[in-house]
């Protein structure tokens, strides 16, 4: 689906059209973002699927640590600092070392770059049991008017399990026990392609073990996320909402199978409801505010957009809240300043996209084809252009190729993992961002696709497809094994 504006059905009180374009410019930005009908040679500008900011350095494993590459010589230097501070270990309270205590109490790792691998992704618990890069988020759905209120009024997402919060953490400071662990076992389904080839998808089952506190709630649900990469953040961030909205169609009102919608939350530092583009179910809407969840739920570090100096301790858990916590009144009010917000956003608005690769190559081509053809743009839009005007001049009206429409599409029963997140559903998910998904294995040494990375293909990957994913999965499915061969070697140049 290609559309140029939002439906009726669309959320009140967000953009429906660009105010930062001239007639002549908008022109353009829809010349350059329709979908290609030529498959015989590469578009133009596609090998710099970031934009201006694009890295071309050699490919190897800090491919998606790179910074962008249009940024200024100062910027640079900003940009080091951030990086530093997102790899930094904190400890735990009280210490020598005053600036970098207030680890915890409970946590799951000690520094952002221990969860994002390489600026990349996560993997599974290895041997089923315990992981650093992908959690077991908590949550309900609301169980009376008041919550219900507060869900339709945005103002929470869900609500988190009364003792152990919204993450299980299975790290705790000294003198404290860790809340449980996750467990993850994996059963095998065979499916059998239509020319009679049989892939093995795996398909897991969660459990939270060893719990410390009690039982949770009966009405708890477990969730498991895979930290995702890190790469084109600050592109995503100023893509236009209309531009995002007008691919939203929630009534399928064009009746081809497709009925993405846009998760509508509210932007925590304005008040207002907003679009979410980031997280798994495109829960949140900007990347300082990812950073501020993220410090407090998987580090237990406060910062002045979440000030929860214990963490994600609940009140049930008393010997957590006796801890002490790591705020020194001469660095500020809470354990991260906003000097270390400042950097750590920064770091992560400007780690680039890396360039593709053999975008000429004729079987490259033939999948590309065979990826318009089979549907799967129908959310894995190719192109935006950004907005003018942006805070920083790097991100500002560029081409850029993701490969998501950043909306919520309902995957089926296969991929549910029945938590509600505002108002994506159970079974219903943010379309991801494709571009660097080819460099997974070269960054982060294996390939663990899907929010869960049960996946250890990329054709594993497609097969999981169900809902609205199913008829661009069965068409991958029937295909000859060429076309599909085809279809990943284009998937990999990304």
């Amino acid at each position: 689906m290609f559309a140029t504006s939002t439906s009726p059905g669309e959320p009140s009180g967000l953009p429906t059209s660009r105010t930062d374009l001239t007639p002549k410019d908008q022109a353009r930005v829809l010349a350059v973002t329709r979908p290609t009908a030529d498959f015989s040679k590469p578009e133009q500008f596609e090998l710099m699927q970031g934009g201006a900011g694009t890295s071309e350095k050699d490919v190897n494993r800090d491919a998606f640590s790179q910074s962008s590459a249009n940024i200024t010589f100062e910027e640079e230097a900003t940009f080091k600092l951030g990086n530093a501070l997102f790899r930094k270990n904190w400890v735990s309270s009280p210490s020598s070392t005053q600036a970098s205590d207030g680890l915890g109490p409970l946590f799951n790792e000690r520094a952002c770059q221990n969860c994002h691998l390489k600026d990349g992704r996560g993997r599974p618990p290895e041997g089923g049991i315990g992981s650093s890069s992908m959690f077991l988020r908590l949550a309900r759905d609301a169980s009376n008017a008041e919550e219900r209120a507060a869900l339709a009024d945005h103002k929470a997402l869900n609500f988190p399990d009364p003792v152990y919060g919204s993450q299980l953490q299975d790290l705790a400071v000294p003198g404290l026990k860790g809340e449980g662990r996750m467990r993850v076992e994996y059963s095998e389904e065979k499916v059998t392609l239509g020319d009679g080839s049989v892939v093995s998808l795996r398909k897991p089952t969660y459990t939270a073990e060893g719990l410390a506190y009690g039982p949770l709630d009966p009405r708890t649900t477990l969730s498991p996320r895979l930290t995702p990469p890190m790469i084109g953040l600050g592109l995503i961030e100023q893509i236009a909402p209309s531009d995002i909205l007008a691919y939203a169609d929630p009534d399928d009102r064009d009746g081809d199978g497709i009925s993405g919608r846009p998760n509508i939350v509210r932007d925590a530092l304005s008040g207002e409801p907003t679009l979410g583009r980031f997280g798994w179910k495109a829960q949140t809407a900007s990347i300082r505010q990812q950073a501020a969840d993220a410090f407090a739920g998987d580090i237990g570090i406060s910062t002045p957009e979440e000030p929860k100096h214990w963490g994600d301790c609940t009140q049930a858990e008393k010997a957590c809240f006796a801890m002490p916590n790591g705020v020194q009144q001469r660095l500020g009010s809470a354990e991260a300043p906003p000097p270390i917000m400042d950097l750590v956003t920064f770091y992560s608005q400007n780690l680039a996209v890396p360039a593709r690769r053999d975008i000429g190559n004729r079987q490259v081509l033939a999948g590309k084809k065979q990826f318009y053809e089979m549907g799967c743009i129908s959310c894995h839009t190719p192109k935006f252009v950004t907005m003018r005007g942006t805070p920083n001049k790097a991100q500002a009206f560029q081409l850029i190729w993701p490969y998501s429409d950043f909306l919520l599409h309902d995957m089926g029963e296969g991929l549910a993992d029945g938590q509600r997140v505002g108002e994506a559903s159970g079974s219903e998910w943010r379309t991801p961002p494709l571009w660097g998904i080819g460099l997974t294995a070269t960054v982060n040494g294996a390939s663990f696709y899907l929010h869960d990375g049960r996946a250890r293909t990329l054709a594993e990957a497609i097969l999981w497809h169900g809902g609205e994913g199913r008829k661009a999965r069965d068409r991958f499915a029937r295909a000859a094994a060429a076309d599909r061969d085809a279809l990943i070697k284009f998937l990999e140049s990304l």
